[in-house]
């Protein structure tokens, strides 16, 4: 006859085995990763200082972002684009918005880690862009990412992409590209 302390320890062991089952299982299906892409605006024109269009290098690389994010029907395309309320951050994602059919959010970057929570929680497991400014994309980043090392972009420089790959479980990915 099997003593009944070894029968207790045998039926912890199975429910152990069973709830860490059950988490692997449940942290397997949901641990998606949101992909954020963040970029500056276009090109600014330096007719109307307080807030500016694009000009036409602006509005020509506005287009070029379509091309490259705007495909409808393509596996992976964007589900959401978050802008600032002013003109040339506006304008830079109207080709790509039209191009997809979707709307894009006006939220305020003066707050960046408050968008990139807002963005994570509105978007999990999809793929996002958010179009800022010249101060208020490294933050954003670094609170994507976690990171504290983005260094802050050139007035000059509109071609820096970051793409930030977010997964539910675990550490951020980062990767910095130009186009």
């Amino acid at each position: 006859m099997i003593p009944i302390w070894l029968t207790g320890i045998a039926v912890f062991a199975l429910f152990a085995v069973f709830c860490l089952s059950v988490f692997t299982g449940w942290a397997l299906l949901t641990a998606n990763s949101t992909t954020v892409i963040v970029i500056r605006h276009a090109e600014k024109d330096t007719v109307n200082p307080a807030d500016p269009a694009l000009s036409a290098a602006g509005q020509a690389r506005a287009a070029q972002l379509a091309r490259m994010f705007g495909e409808p029907k393509a596996f992976g395309r964007l589900d959401a684009i978050y802008v600032s309320a002013t003109l040339r951050s506006r304008s830079t994602a109207a080709p790509l918005a039209e191009r997809l059919g979707i709307s894009p959010t006006v939220a305020g970057a003066e707050d960046p880690k408050g968008l990139a929570r807002r963005v994570l929680r509105e978007n999990r497991g999809k793929r996002v862009m958010v179009i800022g400014h010249v101060d208020t994309v490294p933050g954003i980043v670094a609170a994507l990412s976690g990171r504290s090392n983005i260094p802050p972009i050139d007035d000059q420089d509109f071609a820096t992409i970051y793409v930030v790959t977010v997964p539910r479980i675990g550490r951020a990915n980062l990767l910095r590209l130009r186009y």
